[in-house]
């Protein structure tokens, strides 16, 4: 306890730290990539009850865990191809964000991204599979993209996306690599140093596969200029 405020609770596997939202207007985040289903479950529900007038999230789920949300926690929406759920009430968004990505490959990392910004207060628009191997498909979409506060370009193979949309749209871009590539790509480490040194302006880089860590940024850019 600090003063008024209570800073945690102690579930025995885990100290959930119930006072971020005061702190930095978000509640904390639970990864359940190296959690039980029932100790997902119990954080979430805690966080929940902790922050009854926000949503809370739940990332890197396995289908177990999943599974134990749905039956568990009446009123989770769960996200099989994101593997995230959330719980409690929606906030009003501020902003909106463009999460692109080049393929459906990328969709697992999108679905995250794209309920992490809705959990952390702005609109998510997903604009899927206009990869640059079919630039039609991009330039048909970027008034759209460009009407947006922010957005994330989420690609693989060589990441050429972001640095296509730098030099399309002037709003900040968060580019997010992936995991995804015929070959030797190094488990996204391609995609990775190919955003790291875009040319185009504007571009900032998140690690591999991190939808979450894009759209915690996105939102909070997109919060900011939604006001």
């Amino acid at each position: 306890m600090t003063g008024q405020y209570k800073t945690e609770i102690d579930l025995g596997f885990a100290r959930l730290d119930v006072d971020r939202a005061r702190r930095t207007g978000d509640p904390e985040v639970v990864f359940g990539g190296v959690k039980t289903a029932e100790q997902v479950v119990v954080a979430l529900r805690t966080l929940a009850e902790a922050h009854p007038d926000l949503p809370v999230l739940a990332t890197r789920l396995s289908g177990e865990a999943m599974a134990l949300c749905r039956q568990e926690l009446p009123g989770a929406e769960v996200d099989d191809v994101g593997r995230t759920a959330v719980l409690g009430v929606p906030r009003a968004a501020r902003g909106r964000v463009a999460v692109v990505c080049a393929g459906t490959a990328d969709l697992p990392v999108v679905r995250e991204c794209a309920a992490t910004i809705a959990v952390f207060g702005s609109r998510p628009e997903v604009i899927a599979d206009v990869g640059v191997a079919g630039i039609h498909r991009l330039l048909a979409q970027r008034d759209r993209i460009a009407e947006c506060d922010v957005a994330v370009a989420v690609a693989g193979m060589e990441a050429a996306l972001p640095s296509v949309l730098g030099g399309l749209i002037g709003s900040p871009i968060i580019a997010v690599p992936t995991s995804v590539g015929y070959g030797w790509h190094m488990d996204g480490l391609t995609a990775w140093l190919a955003m790291l040194n875009s040319c185009a302006p504007g571009v900032l880089t998140v690690n591999v596969d991190n939808g979450f860590g894009a759209g915690v940024a996105a939102a909070r850019i997109a919060r900011g200029m939604g006001e």
